[in-house]
């Protein structure tokens, strides 16, 4: 979290902002560089404001009276969109990562034209001011011809210079005058020289953070394959399962169809062995009719049985219970057996 400096006091009698919206501001993790931590519970404010006092492009998000960001644009920063709606740019400067989600991906696409648009004017605007030190580093020629009348000579460069700086310096002191020639431009190469260190102690530091992260990627990238090892033996154990599975569902189907036919056939089974019983119980009943028959017919038969003089008379009876049908036969014997029929025929 990034204190709120004294020239932000007066944040308000700066120039308006050139551009703002609203987002969830976020910060890398300072400890893993992984995680991100945000810095305000809701979003807030982010705007783009151009310091005139020192020639820059800043941009700024307040919550509260805690500025939670204060990055300045560089020429060698760079926006990157990592999802629709979320984007971060690194701050070599605050030495930290800023992270950004906003409400919509044109919001997004916004920001990151207008960080474009003022990474570009910061780098023009640095262009423009070491030229403008360049040319302020070397003597004015000009005005030292509208005010001398006679010819620029060292002498009297020295001597202006010399009454300028140190008065009471004699003229035995103008040998001294050249290295106050060159002093502007010694300063402006010493600065120069400042920075370019500055910027290659950047650059080294963020070597070495990316050094570092690949070197954490590939043990990332060696983790990750070995769990992908892991999970590829597993894949293949658990298809090997699988399987099993289908072959014991198949034999299962397959004793599940055998049950059914052998389900079927006790079925079949057992309506044959219902037909056959009812068959036998028919049998039984005519076997008992048969033998009732018999019973009736022993019984009848010796009731009949009569002497044989004795049948003429029956047989007449017999005859002449059916009537004149045959006269001639009135002599004849006539088996038990026929008597019995037509008896029970004609209920005699």
């Amino acid at each position: 979290m990034v204190l709120l400096r004294p020239w932000l006091a007066g944040l308000n009698q700066m120039e308006q902002p050139i551009f703002s919206t609203r987002a969830h501001v976020f910060q890398i993790d300072p400890n893993t560089k992984k995680n991100w931590v945000p810095t305000s519970k809701h979003a807030v404010t982010v705007s783009y404001f151009y310091d005139s006092t020192r020639n820059v492009y800043r941009i700024i998000s307040l919550d509260g009276s805690k500025a939670i960001i204060n990055s300045t644009i560089t020429p060698n920063m760079t926006f990157t969109k990592t999802s629709q709606k979320f984007g971060q740019w690194a701050d070599s400067r605050a030495n930290t990562v800023y992270g950004l989600g906003f409400s919509s991906e044109h919001h997004l696409s916004k920001f990151a034209e207008k960080f474009q648009e003022f990474k570009e004017a910061a780098r023009l605007a640095k262009e423009k001011s070491q030229e403008k030190m360049e040319l302020t580093s070397t003597p004015s020629q000009e005005s030292a011809g509208g005010d001398i009348q006679s010819p620029l000579t060292p002498e009297s460069i020295n001597g202006t210079d010399d009454e300028r700086t140190t008065p009471e310096v004699t003229q035995n002191s103008e040998p001294r005058a050249e290295p106050t020639q060159n002093a502007l431009p010694f300063t402006h190469s010493s600065t120069i020289s400042k920075h370019w260190e500055a910027e290659l102690a950047t650059l080294k530091g963020n070597n070495a953070k990316l050094t570092a992260a690949l070197l954490e990627s590939t043990a990332n990238v060696k983790q990750w394959k070995q769990q992908l090892a892991a999970y590829q033996e597993e894949a293949e154990r658990l298809h090997k399962r699988v399987t099993e599975l289908e072959c014991v569902s198949s034999q299962a189907n397959a004793v599940h169809t055998h049950k059914t036919e052998l389900n079927q056939t006790i079925q079949e089974l057992e309506s044959t062995l219902k037909k056959k019983e009812e068959e036998i119980e028919r049998l039984k009943q005519e076997i008992d009719n048969a033998r009732e028959l018999q019973a009736q017919r022993d019984s009848l038969t010796q009731k009949l049985q009569i002497q044989p003089g004795q049948q003429t008379g029956v047989t007449c009876l017999f005859l002449k219970k059916l009537g004149p049908v045959c006269p001639w036969e009135i002599h004849i014997k006539l088996p038990s057996a026929l008597v019995f029929y037509f008896l029970r025929r004609n209920q005699f």
